[in-house]
């Protein structure tokens, strides 16, 4: 599995630095990405990962549509800041998510004992309630969403090294320096809009 690893980890790669730079590229190698990470995070046990990666899915595609649309007077959609209501949202939609899919992992995982004695389905359903709510601000170009970009990438780094996924590691360590130069880059354009 090493090289499917390897590949998927250069197309999130390259899905990033694209969302980073502003560039609709992201969409097609992000859909490459989570195809692939669907069935790794499956053959690790981490159920939620595999159920993000397929909300990822559809969320690039919604992303691709929201991008490419004609928005504003220069015709795309521009990158805008969350209203305090959208951040309480956000914020508020963690929470939910975190405990639905916590229980949702216990339940359908109930006859794992091993599965429910360990910390993967804390820390599954942890770092997948920030990535869906990253991920649905991207697709409509939230300067917030990098905010919630980082917080699941450090997450991330040690859960996936724990399982044995040097690679997806390592990509996570670079989507995590990539969303902090997003977020400065993105915060940049807002500022100058």
């Amino acid at each position: 599995m090493n090289w499917i690893e390897a590949i998927a980890a250069l197309l999130g790669i390259l899905s990033v630095w694209y969302a980073r730079k502003e560039n609709i590229l992201v969409f097609p190698f992000g859909i490459a990405n989570v195809v692939i990470y669907i069935y790794i995070c499956f053959a690790a046990r981490l159920y939620a990962n595999a159920g993000i990666n397929a909300v990822y899915l559809i969320s690039n595609i919604f992303g691709w549509y929201m991008w490419s649309r004609t928005g504003d007077d220069n015709g795309t959609l521009q990158i805008s800041r969350n209203s305090p209501l959208q951040n309480t949202l956000s914020w508020v939609a963690v929470a939910l998510i975190y405990l639905s899919v916590f229980f949702l992992l216990r339940r359908v995982n109930s006859n794992d004992n091993a599965y429910l004695q360990s910390w993967l389905p804390w820390i599954d359903a942890f770092n997948t309630s920030f990535f869906l709510v990253a991920t649905l601000l991207m697709a409509i170009k939230k300067l917030e969403n990098w905010q919630f970009w980082i917080i699941g990438n450090i997450i991330s780094i040690p859960i996936y090294a724990s399982q044995g996924l040097y690679f997806t590691s390592i990509q996570y360590s670079v989507f995590l320096m990539l969303a902090i130069l997003g977020w400065k880059e993105w915060k940049a354009k807002v500022n100058n809009l």
